[in-house]
């Protein structure tokens, strides 16, 4: 982990057990929508700036990102990102085969937003139903452009932390590479640890919810 966000191991394992089964969730949603089995994982979690989180995602790939914006518990921006190129495969497995691929493209937008909705809702959601707080969502905005395009539109000189989570999408057909992004600033970074520190505190006792 990085030492910026001077999280510990457990809390690190703690989050990473509720996004794995946020994206269940979502996996499972997604499953119904496209007709075939959906599998989803999160190989890793960790927390760096925003600036790094871009660099590390490529200034030269074009990324399809979906955004939400979240308050209560703590406030955050979440962000979907898939590979451009790999967006409109993502329809097509939507959509199915007839649909031609010149109207596959007028789609695209619309479709992503529904994925990103659905994976962004499901694993904020599970977040919210294992803190038992209450995460109140925007609706979704979708962005095409680089890296930094994707997580900072506005150009804002800060730089927050991001908790950053690679999702591995696996599908019969093929195998898709996403990333999750919680854009953090200090007082919610702050808000998340104790969030995370209560959880684990009900874990301990035998209080915590079975997911959504």
């Amino acid at each position: 982990m990085n030492a910026l966000s001077d999280i510990s191991d457990i809390e690190a394992d703690s989050l990473m057990e509720i996004f794995n089964i946020g994206v269940g969730h979502a996996a499972a949603a997604m499953s119904n929508i496209v007709n075939e089995e959906v599998r989803m994982s999160v190989p890793t979690l960790r927390f760096t700036t925003r600036s790094e989180a871009a660099d590390e995602l490529g200034a030269d790939i074009s990324l399809f990102g979906i955004s939400q914006h979240y308050k209560g518990a703590y406030a955050t921006e979440a962000i979907l990102m898939f590979p451009e190129a790999a967006s409109f495969e993502i329809v097509r497995m939507m959509v199915g085969d007839l649909i031609p691929a010149h109207e596959l493209g007028e789609m695209e937008r619309e479709a992503m937003s529904e994925i990103g909705n659905i994976v962004l809702n499901a694993c904020v959601g599970t977040l919210a139903n294992m803190f038992q707080k209450e995460l109140q969502g925007s609706l979704p905005e979708v962005r095409v452009g680089t890296s930094n395009q994707i997580l900072n539109p506005d150009q804002d000189e800060n730089d927050p932390m991001v908790m950053m989570l690679r999702i591995d999408f696996a599908l019969e057909r093929q195998q898709i590479q996403g990333y999750l992004a919680f854009i953090l600033d200090m007082s919610a970074l702050q808000d998340l640890r104790e969030q995370i520190r209560l959880y684990i505190l009900r874990l301990e006792s035998g209080c915590v919810p079975d997911g959504m």
